[in-house]
């Protein structure tokens, strides 16, 4: 894919174009092959272009919303009412072949029920779910999922989220990845019927490298490339470290703006501790896909700032260049395949 056109949801999120559109016009300096499609209040998106001095709209076009789909808004209330919504005519474009990709940061359930009922799931996929990168203590990565899409699931669907989130991590590394399930211990007898019914499967799967549990503590130290979980439980893990990873940042930011003495000995002493530092901000790995659908769906934080969401779109681009959608579907019926038999 040489040209990958990219459907954004400017309004979606807590800061809606204030943010959305300075994002799409670094993304476009970005990436020069790009094409974005902005969706949202076309008076507002035209006032914040004019703004940036961003005339050139030979890569730009604006699609008119009059109406956003509201962060308190239910999955169901969002069925019924989204046609003509940001959120809505950004999936459209995707499930019509207009757009390669859709990037939101609006509310999540919506999201994620609309994407279901526009683009369908992939075949043999019961539930989409949602994964991002992590850091790990080596500068790699390491992919998690479910992230909130499924707060619970059956074993086959653990099953199936292991395999996708093999797939998608191994574009990306360029090798087989290492998947591990998430539990309360390292030990055989630890963990629930789902974790250990769903261990027995990947056992018996050769086509994933299944190294067995890792425990929370284990999230960032390169034990696995992908952890896998019920959607409750990576929702928590996920949050939980971002706060961990501001609270840390921001302590860090107060020790060194009340001295300028201090401020002068951490840049001679630790340039490359604070470069460091830098890489932990939950910002640098925005962009969450929601994987098991026959297009491609990244949900952006809702309060990402220019920044994180240049990120998501950054993460639509590659998933789009490497047909992320059509890789997980022909390593499912291979799986598949062999299970059967």
């Amino acid at each position: 894919m040489l040209n990958p056109s990219i459907a954004v949801d400017a309004m979606g999120g807590d800061f809606g174009p204030c943010v959305t559109v300075p994002a799409i016009v670094q993304a476009l300096s970005l990436f020069p092959e790009l094409k974005i499609s902005v969706i949202g209040n076309h008076s507002e998106i035209t006032e914040h272009l004019t703004r940036l001095n961003h005339l050139d709209t030979s890569r730009l076009t604006i699609v008119h919303s009059d109406s956003v789909i509201d962060n308190s808004t239910r999955p169901s209330q969002a069925l019924r009412h989204s046609k003509g919504t940001s959120m809505r005519l950004a999936l459209d474009l995707v499930a019509e072949g207009a757009a390669d990709a859709c990037v939101s940061g609006g509310n999540t359930g919506a999201l994620m029920a609309l994407s279901r009922f526009t683009l369908k799931q992939l075949p043999g996929v019961e539930r989409p779910a949602l994964i991002s990168a992590l850091p790990t203590k080596s500068g790699k990565k390491t992919w998690l999922l479910d992230l909130g899409a499924n707060a619970s699931c059956d074993a086959n669907s653990l099953f199936q989220f292991a395999v996708m989130g093999a797939e998608l991590a191994e574009q990306e590394l360029g090798r087989k990845a290492k998947v591990a399930l998430l539990n309360i211990g390292e030990e055989e007898i630890k963990g629930n019927d789902l974790v250990k019914r769903c261990s027995e499967m990947l056992s018996n799967c050769s086509e994933i490298n299944y190294i067995g549990y890792v425990e929370g503590d284990q999230l960032y130290n390169d034990r696995a490339d992908v952890i896998v979980c019920e959607g409750f439980v990576g929702n928590v893990c996920l949050k939980s470290s971002e706060g961990v990873a501001h609270l840390f940042l921001e302590q860090l930011k107060s020790q060194l703006s009340n001295s300028p003495f201090k401020q002068l000995i951490a840049k001679w002493l630790f340039k490359d501790l604070m470069s460091n530092f830098k890489k932990l901000n939950p910002d640098q790995y925005n962009g969450a896909s929601l994987i098991g659908l026959r297009g491609i769906v990244i949900k952006s934080h809702g309060s990402a700032d220019v920044a994180a969401f240049i990120n998501a779109i950054g993460e639509a681009v590659h998933e789009v260049k490497r047909q992320i959608p059509s890789r997980i579907s022909d390593r499912l019926e291979t799986v598949l395949l062999e299970r059967h038999y």
